[in-house]
């Protein structure tokens, strides 16, 4: 009913940048909340950054000042800002959604995951 996909991903140096982006696409009559989650090689995945529609910003205090996690409604798109890489940020970064789609029913919805890697 809901698919999000997530792009931008990749290799990076430490210091550099990325830009991942994510869109939702299906039955969707509203998107309640999106953030961003990431999961490191042997470690639980984590909150990254968190929007909710109307609502207060939150980050990971790992990511303060680094990441900027940002919404275009008119699209169903999230993306997250991500400057001053560091390698402990090499993990899967995956996209989710609270959504209320057109039946009225709520879901929580996630992406497959991009693989994000800060390696000189």
């Amino acid at each position: 009913q809901v698919q999000l996909v997530e792009s931008g991903g990749g290799l990076v140096q430490p210091g550099g940048t990325l830009r991942l982006s994510c869109a939702a696409s299906g039955s969707i009559f509203s998107i309640n909340a999106m953030a961003w989650y990431r999961q490191g090689p042997g470690k639980q995945r984590e909150l990254v950054a968190r929007l909710p529609s109307g609502g207060t910003t939150n980050y990971a205090d790992p990511v303060k000042g680094r990441f900027t996690i940002s919404r275009d409604n008119a699209k169903n798109t999230v993306h997250l800002q991500m400057n001053s890489l560091k390698p402990e940020d090499t993990a899967v970064y995956y996209c989710n959604a609270q959504i209320t789609l057109i039946s009225r029913s709520q879901v929580s919805s996630w992406g497959r995951g991009t693989q994000v890697t800060v390696s000189s």
